[in-house]
């Protein structure tokens, strides 16, 4: 199994990057994919299915995931139901610290095809996931701390919280 794990601190409410980070547009920009079946749109919530597309390494892919643990605003888990990988999951953890939200996320995976798959999984995926995590990281960060750029993703009833 291979983990990969990264953490961001960010000058914003801790609800408020909880929110973010269940925004499906923003998920969308992070990973270059879209969704194509399930929720489209909007925010996930326990529970929710997700299917996304769009293209990897030159090949067309496709990502199912369940949001399998929701416990706002500290904590969500998304499960890979179908896809590539042998098993996904991911873990995103916030909490506060001196008036920040740190926001830190953990991905655990396995690939098939045995030891072809975990050559694939060292060299290839985890340096791709790495950098993928750190983009989603800093996504959040610019998106969460900018009073312009966060309301367009937040609901108008979570905004007046």
């Amino acid at each position: 199994m291979f983990t990969i794990s990264d953490s961001i601190f960010i000058n914003a409410p801790i609800k408020r990057c909880f929110l973010l980070s269940t925004n499906i547009e923003l998920a969308g920009q992070t990973y270059g994919m879209k969704p194509i079946e399930g929720k489209l749109s909007g925010m996930f919530v326990a529970e929710d299915r997700l299917v996304w597309a769009g293209w990897k390494f030159g090949f067309p892919q496709m990502h199912e995931s369940y949001v399998t643990r929701y416990e706002p605003p500290a904590f969500f888990q998304d499960t890979m139901g179908r896809g590539r990988f042998k098993r996904y999951q991911h873990d995103h953890h916030f909490y506060e610290m001196n008036d920040r939200t740190v926001v830190n996320d953990k991905i655990r995976f396995t690939m098939p095809l045995g030891f072809l798959g975990r050559l694939v999984g060292q060299f290839v995926l985890v340096p791709y996931l790495s950098k993928r995590l750190r983009r989603r990281l800093a996504l959040l960060k610019r998106v969460a701390e900018n009073g312009k750029e966060w309301p367009k993703y937040l609901p108008q009833q979570e905004q007046a919280r």
